[in-house]
């Protein structure tokens, strides 16, 4: 509820600011909290191995992503190009679809995507073992992957280049996304957390399973039509 919560008090300020982007940093700075408070809370009221390293690592990709965001920002202004995209083909819909679609649903997802390590944190029937070592090893690759796939991407962007030139070299020269297969790896190293507390939560590996399609079939599709573009 908390979570919901802070969701419409970001979507007002983007209501009235006329900005949809007031939201983007809000969904690197809430999985820390809420990890922190599930800890906190946490029945056996033990913080153990398991715990510390959730949390570190989930306030580590927080606080990376944040400075990422953060050193992009161009002021209360500026807006995202695909929420500038959306405004124009939605037009008096907009920000119902604002409300729903680019500020509900990141949350949503993103809530779901934590669960695993609610279960972890809640109903851990099983040591730290294995597969904790296994996801600890996973998300600081997959934190690792998306900052230097990040820095890369933004030292091409302040450089000097060609009018239409693509970044073709670092990470970029394996793949066209290195940054979202970052982002995605990120959220299946902590479902391997939930597993890592009891092998029965294979279902939360639904919240990886649907950033995932959506990076496939949302975020991938509209970044390539706009760089095919320009």
């Amino acid at each position: 509820w908390a979570d919901f919560t802070g969701t419409v008090v970001i979507f007002c300020f983007s209501f009235f600011l006329n900005n949809s982007s007031m939201y983007d940093a809000y969904w690197s700075i809430a999985p820390p909290f809420l990890v922190a408070y599930w800890v906190l809370t946490s029945p056996s009221g033990f913080i153990g191995v398991r715990a510390v390293l959730i949390c570190l690592l989930m306030t580590v990709w927080g606080c990376r992503l944040t400075y990422n965001w953060i050193r992009h920002w161009g002021g209360l202004s500026h807006e995202d190009w695909r929420y500038v995209d959306l405004r124009k083909r939605t037009k008096q819909a907009y920000w119902g679809v604002s409300f729903i679609g680019l500020h509900c649903f990141p949350t949503a997802i993103v809530f779901v995507a934590c669960l695993p390590v609610y279960l972890a944190l809640h109903s851990p029937s099983r040591a730290v073992n294995w597969l904790d070592a296994l996801a600890c090893i996973v998300v600081v690759f997959a934190i690792t992957i998306e900052a230097k796939a990040d820095n890369q991407l933004h030292q091409f962007v302040i450089g000097s280049k060609r009018p239409g030139e693509t970044l073709r070299s670092g990470l970029w020269a394996y793949s066209r996304h290195p940054n979202y297969f970052g982002q995605l790896l990120l959220w299946w190293g902590f479902f391997l957390f939930g597993l890592a507390a009891d092998l029965s939560h294979y279902a939360s590996g639904l919240g990886a399973l649907l950033i995932t399609l959506m990076l496939w079939f949302i975020s991938v599709p509209m970044i390539e039509k706009r760089s095919l573009e320009r």
